[in-house]
C-alpha cells in the first residue's frame, strides 16, 4: 500500500476517491521513562526513551490507518496528515491521530 502526505501519487493515476480514513493510538510512558526525561530535560540532550515510545504510536497508528483503508478496497492513501497530543494526567500518555484519503488507482 502507498501512503504519502502529498495529494497525488506520481505516475499513477487516481480513479476513486474511497472518502477519509482515520486511526488513534495513545500509548503510556512507564515512569522509569519518565525519570529518565527529567535527567535528559536537567542536563541536555535527546531522549531516546520518548523518541523509541512516539515511534512505536506512529507506527501502530499508521498501520490501523493501511488496514482500515485496505477494508474499503483502497491501494493507497493520500493526503496524509499526523497528529501528536499530549493526554492524561499530567500529560503521561501520547496520543498520535493519523488521517489521509483512502484512493484506489491504476
Amino acid at each position: 500500500m502507498i501512503v504519502t502526505t502529498t495529494p497525488n501519487i506520481e505516475g499513477k493515476q487516481i480513479v476513486e476517491y474511497l472518502g477519509i480514513v482515520s486511526s488513534q493510538t495513545i500509548i503510556g510512558a512507564n515512569f522509569f521513562k519518565d525519570i529518565l526525561a527529567g535527567l535528559r530535560d536537567f542536563f541536555g540532550g535527546r531522549s531516546g526513551a520518548y523518541e523509541r515510545v512516539l515511534d512505536e504510536a506512529k507506527q501502530f497508528a499508521m498501520n490501523e490507518l493501511v488496514q482500515r483503508a485496505k477494508s474499503i478496497g483502497a491501494n493507497a492513501v493520500v493526503g496524509i496528515d499526523m497528529d501528536y497530543e499530549t493526554v492524561g494526567t499530567g500529560g503521561s500518555m501520547l496520543m498520535v491521530c493519523i488521517s489521509g484519503t483512502a484512493v484506489r488507482f491504476v
